[in-house]
């Protein structure tokens, strides 16, 4: 199974971005990908005032095009995550939408672990101030494989990989936006930490490039298997990155290296034994 995670640079243009990810999406599906993932809020990236403008209902006109685009490509899109409307609250969810290849919504994850830090004179981020956090762990079956669902800033949280694992998650997508401060030294060391623990597929795909409020994305999308091995990367700039999902190879992984199976501390009757 054929795999691309794209990378762009999102702006203040909800219909520029759409346009821009369209494009990009049916690049990687000429290619031959039969999964494509988009970036986190793929929708728009721009001063928060302009949410209340470009927020959408799901089903919606975001999400509708999304699932009318899977269909007509006939590929499984995990259309990153957008910005979701909620009745009366100011708010949004910053929701993934993971689309079949018949154009039918199959799972829909909130993102769960909002980023709010707060240092004097250097950093000022109050994430849950404009977004709802989500609470149920989502999980999918793409082709008789499982499939987990994330969210950036998730990656650092690896209690929910292992949630999605111990629900037999086999891949995981992972949309993000990380900036280029973090990105340079996490990124792909957290990447790969939640292959190796959870034996499973990273698909990553994120914003890169430097926007009109000089926020900068790091971008270096990527595909992860299961051993911890990078098998793409994305460069800096518009593109994808794309790998074949083997899932022969990761059942011989876990068969080999049995380290889900030899869990104890999920087995209260064998701590101590």
């Amino acid at each position: 199974m054929q795999a691309a995670v794209v990378q762009m640079l999102v702006e203040d243009s909800r219909d520029d971005n759409l346009a821009t990810a369209t494009r990009l999406v049916r690049d990687a599906a000429a290619a031959g990908a039969h999964i494509v993932v988009l970036p986190e809020v793929v929708d728009y990236m721009g001063p928060d005032e302009g949410v209340a403008d470009i927020k959408s209902s799901i089903p919606g006109p975001v999400s509708d095009q999304f699932a009318d685009l899977a269909g007509e490509l006939g590929i499984w899109l995990l259309a990153g995550s957008i910005h979701e409307a909620i009745d009366d609250d100011h708010r949004t969810y910053n929701t993934s939408l993971l689309f079949s290849p018949e154009g039918v919504e199959i799972a829909r994850y909130r993102k769960i672990h909002l980023y709010d830090v707060q240092i004097p004179g250097q950093v000022n981020a109050l994430e849950s101030a404009s977004t709802a956090g989500g609470a149920e762990i989502v999980t999918a079956d793409i082709a008789g494989h499982t499939a987990g669902l994330a969210i950036c800033y998730d990656v650092r949280f690896p209690e929910l990989f292992r949630a999605l694992a111990d629900e037999g998650a086999e891949l995981v997508f992972l949309p993000a936006a990380f900036t280029l401060f973090t990105g340079k030294d996490h990124w792909e060391v957290l990447i790969r930490a939640r292959a190796i623990e959870n034996q499973c597929y990273m698909l990553a795909s994120g914003q890169q490039g430097r926007d009109k409020q000089g926020r900068t994305t790091y971008g270096r999308s990527m595909i992860v298997d299961p051993w911890g091995t990078v098998l793409a990367v994305a460069p800096d700039g518009e593109g994808f990155a794309m790998a074949t999902l083997d899932f022969d190879r990761l059942a011989k992984i876990r068969r080999e290296l049995p380290s889900l199976a030899n869990r104890r501390l999920n087995r209260p009757e064998l701590i101590g034994v």
